[in-house]
């Protein structure tokens, strides 16, 4: 391991807005009875996480949004410093990509900030039922061999439920027209209430979206519209009664797989 990497993870221990629980105690009872960790309904709150008693206090009603996947966090702290009212959590496995992020919200005294180091299969160990009102999926690994490791697969979304409150809405941002598709076969199959969805963002239609969706980039979002890729985009809500269900044989897995694969050899050219 790099003497930087080492470095990042010495500093990562005197973040108090980053959260880096034992994956061996969380598992303890195996992979289907996960312990609630002890922050779980409990988040920002006093003696939770936080950047101390001197930042202000968030009311314990405003909303949390999650970011899965938020590597450096830059979505994650930009959403926060436009919406004071709301609080966000940042989720990632990588650590040195949470030093960034948790840097960042330290140096900038952010209060409704925090970080959270755990693997996704694992986020109903950390947060209650209806604690959370959104989850963004920025950007995700589309997983074209591996549909439950998607993050919008029925196996996640049975995740999601569990802790978003009644009305509570998932959005997908990504540069994979195979996500994008895939996600929007499940959201069909499963009846969910579709709010927004375009195949290119930046090109027009598919409704109106808040302007935070639109102005605030990723690093790899910044890299795939410098190379003319097209950034998609979905928003849906994830109410849903009884098990959720895998597309039908109408989604042609096979014909965006080959388009996606195809598009990203030449959005990586160069």
């Amino acid at each position: 391991m790099g003497h930087d990497k080492l470095r990042k993870f010495a500093e990562n221990e005197t973040f108090a807005c980053l959260v880096q629980p034992s994956a061996r105690e969380i598992m303890a009872d195996g992979f289907d009875h996960l312990r609630d960790h002890p922050l779980k309904g409990h988040w920002f709150q006093e003696g939770g996480t936080g950047l101390g008693q001197d930042t202000p206090i968030i009311p314990a009603t405003a909303p949390i949004i999650l970011e899965l996947g938020c590597g450096k966090g830059e979505y994650t702290l930009e959403l926060a410093r436009r919406n004071k009212d709301k609080r966000y959590i940042g989720v990632d496995i990588k650590g040195a990509r949470l030093w960034r992020g948790a840097k960042t919200a330290t140096e900038e005294r952010l209060p409704n900030v925090a970080f959270l180091r755990t693997r996704i299969e694992f986020i109903t160990a950390f947060f209650a039922p209806g604690e959370i009102s959104e989850i963004w999926l920025t950007f995700s690994d589309p997983q074209p061999k591996s549909e439950n490791n998607r993050l919008s697969s029925p196996m996640f979304l049975e995740r999601y439920r569990s802790i978003l409150r009644p009305g509570g809405i998932v959005r997908l941002k990504t540069d994979s027209r195979f996500l994008h598709e895939y996600t929007r076969a499940v959201v069909e199959a499963n009846g969910l209430e579709l709010l927004a969805c375009t195949t290119d963002l930046y090109g027009g239609g598919g409704g109106p979206v808040e302007p935070e969706v639109r102005e605030v980039h990723t690093f790899y979002e910044n890299m795939f519209l410098e190379q003319g890729v097209p950034i998609t985009y979905m928003a849906f809500r994830i109410d849903h009664q009884g098990p959720y269900v895998h597309p039908s044989e109408k989604y042609d897995s096979a014909r965006w797989r080959e388009l996606d694969s195809s598009r990203r050899s030449f959005g990586h050219q160069g």
